[in-house]
C-alpha cells in the first residue's frame, strides 16, 4: 500500500498491479506465487525459507508477514517500509476508491500450474465481484498472460477493458499481434517493450487499440517509445516517468 500511495502521490494515472488468491479465497496483490524471501520476513522478523505458497496461506497467515522492511535488491532507491503486509485487492479499492486513479490487473494464473490459483473461471468471478460491489467498472483494466482469463471476462462483462500482455514478438509479426487482439477482444496490446515497433503501434491506432508496452525504466527507452506513438508506459519508475513527460 505505501507503493500505491508514493505513485498517486506523484502524479501517477494508473495504478499496475498482479492479483494471487489465498487459500481462504481473498484476492491479494503480490507478482509472487511464492513469498520472496529478498522482500517477506516473517512475524519475528526472521528470514523465511522454503516454497511458501500464497495459496496455500489463509488472509490471516500471510499478512502475518511483513513485506515492506527489506529493501528490494533491485532498486537501490525504494525506501523500506516495516511492518507492510500484502494487501488484498478489496483494500486497495476501498483506499483508492475516492481517488483519481486507475487500475491494470494483472491475473497472474498459469496453465501448467494450476495449484497457483484458482481456476480461471472461479478467479475471474472472483474478481468482477469486486469490480461491480466498488463501481470500478469504467476505471478498471484486466490483462493477463493467461489468456483464458480475457475470454472469460469478455463472457461475463463484455464491458471489461481488457490487455493482452506478450512477452515475446510473434513470428507473425504485426499481422499475428492484430489477430491477437481480435480473437480475444482486447482494447489494449501491452507487449516487452524491448521489441516494439512503429509499425506495430500504427497497426494497434488503426483498429482502434492503444498499446501500453512494460517494463520501461530508462529515458532513453521512454523517449523512443513516446516517439513511436504508444498510449502509456509502464515502469518501475513512477516519478521518474511523471517527470520526465511533463519536462517534454
Amino acid at each position: 500500500m505505501p507503493a500505491y500511495q508514493f505513485a498517486v502521490e506523484n502524479g501517477v494515472d494508473t495504478l499496475e498491479m498482479d492479483m494471487h488468491v489465498t487459500k481462504d479465497n481473498v484476492i491479494v496483490l503480490t507478482h509472487d506465487p511464492y513469498l520472496n524471501p529478498k522482500l517477506c520476513i516473517d512475524k519475528n522478523g526472521k528470514a523465511i525459507s522454503g516454497d511458501i505458497l500464497v495459496h496455500g496461506l489463509t488472509l490471516k497467515e500471510l499478512q502475518s508477514y511483513d513485506c515492506g522492511a527489506l529493501q528490494n535488491p533491485k532498486f537501490s532507491e525504494q525506501q523500506p517500509v516495516p511492518k507492510t503486509p500484502i494487501p488484498t485487492l478489496e483494500q486497495l479499492f476501498i483506499w483508492a476508491k475516492n481517488k483519481k486513479v486507475r487500475f491494470n490487473i494483472e491475473t497472474k494464473s498459469e496453465e501448467a500450474h494450476p495449484e497457483y490459483t484458482p481456476d480461471p473461471e472461479t478467479f475471474v468471478k472472483m474478481f468482477l465481484q469486486l469490480v461491480h460491489k466498488y463501481k470500478l467498472l469504467d476505471r478498471v483494466i484486466l490483462q493477463s498472460f493467461d489468456y483464458r482469463t480475457l475470454e472469460i471476462a469478455h463472457r461475463l462483462e463484455p464491458k471489461l477493458r481488457l490487455a493482452v500482455l506478450i512477452e515475446f514478438r510473434p513470428s507473425g509479426g504485426t499481422k499475428a499481434l492484430v489477430e491477437l487482439m481480435q480473437k480475444y477482444h482486447a482494447q489494449i496490446l501491452s507487449p516487452n517493450g524491448e521489441w516494439l515497433t512503429k509499425e506495430d503501434v500504427e497497426a494497434m491506432h488503426k483498429i482502434g487499440a492503444q498499446v501500453i508496452p512494460w517494463t520501461i525504466n530508462t529515458k532513453e527507452e521512454w523517449t523512443a517509445l513516446m516517439q513511436m506513438g504508444v498510449d502509456g508506459i509502464i515502469t518501475d519508475n513512477p516519478r521518474g516517468l511523471v517527470q520526465f513527460t511533463k519536462a517534454k
